[in-house]
């Protein structure tokens, strides 16, 4: 099997995401807990590599990320499309729930930011009952709503004096990726992992799809059967273009070689 190392990056469409497996993904964010090095991951899919081909600074942040994890099955498939064909899906509930695993047994302290009171409620239910032992140090539901600066200052405050290894980030894409590169050097925490709807899904308030649809790329069909007025427009803009923009990489791969960052992979 082709190894893999923590800092090979797959330039798909211009968003360097990361060669990873589960367990790389894992390793490298417990060395970053231990060494106290301050890293955000951006958990991705095609809705983010998309919105960061309208947005630059979405994309500056992602490639800015120390990791970006290919959470939908085509960056898996366009992964192994350019050379990387080690590369696994490191899907967001499942990452969360793999470093909960390991934050319970090794004493890892986490922080949930994000969602709803309720959610996040059923959220640290669903997780204490799961891992035990697991160190939950606090959680902060946001308004739906720009922070004032005193707002952020608080949170920030909040979230310090929790003293999290971990702060798990559930605001969904592109709030998420913003607000974890704004806050990156602002909290102690050494990890802040944007997982979106991973919070309800644990928390049980959405269904997840079966596996085999998951495994066959099909998770976006039944999310948008499951919530079709908030998430049809959504997939049906993305997902065509993203097979039309990732044909047109495929046959001029020289195209996305232009002016990347050290690490990124492209053939």
């Amino acid at each position: 099997m082709e190894s893999l190392q923590p800092t090979a990056r797959v330039n798909i469409l211009g968003v360097r995401v990361s060669a990873l497996t589960m367990q790389l993904a894992l390793s490298t964010i417990e060395r970053w807990i231990l060494t106290r090095d301050r890293q955000y991951v951006c958990v991705t899919g095609v809705h983010g590599v998309m919105e960061s081909q309208r947005d630059p600074e979405l994309l500056r942040i992602h490639n800015a990320a120390g990791m970006v994890t290919p959470d939908g099955v085509p960056l898996v498939w366009m992964s192994h499309l350019l050379g990387q064909r080690s590369v696994e899906r490191v899907y967001g509930p499942d990452l969360m729930r793999a470093m909960c695993a390991v934050s319970a047994e090794r004493g890892y302290r986490i922080f949930l930011y994000g969602s709803r009171p309720g959610t996040l409620s059923k959220l640290s239910d669903s997780l204490a009952r799961a891992y035990e032992g697991l160190q939950l140090t606090g959680s902060l539901a946001p308004p739906f709503r720009p922070l004032t600066e005193e707002e952020d200052e608080e949170e920030i405050r909040q979230i310090n004096d929790a003293n999290p290894d971990i702060v798990w980030v559930g605001l969904s894409t592109p709030k998420q990726e913003r607000w974890m590169a704004r806050h990156v050097h602002r909290l102690n925490a050494p990890v802040l992992i944007g997982v979106g709807a991973a919070f309800d899904f644990i928390a049980g308030e959405i269904p997840q799809a079966p596996r085999w649809m998951q495994r066959n790329g099909l998770e976006w069909l039944f999310r948008m059967a499951s919530e079709p007025r908030r998430l049809s427009a959504r997939y049906l803009r993305n997902n065509p273009a993203f097979v039309l923009r990732a044909a047109g990489q495929l046959a001029m791969p020289s195209r996305y070689l232009q002016g990347n960052d050290e690490g990124t992979l492209a053939r």
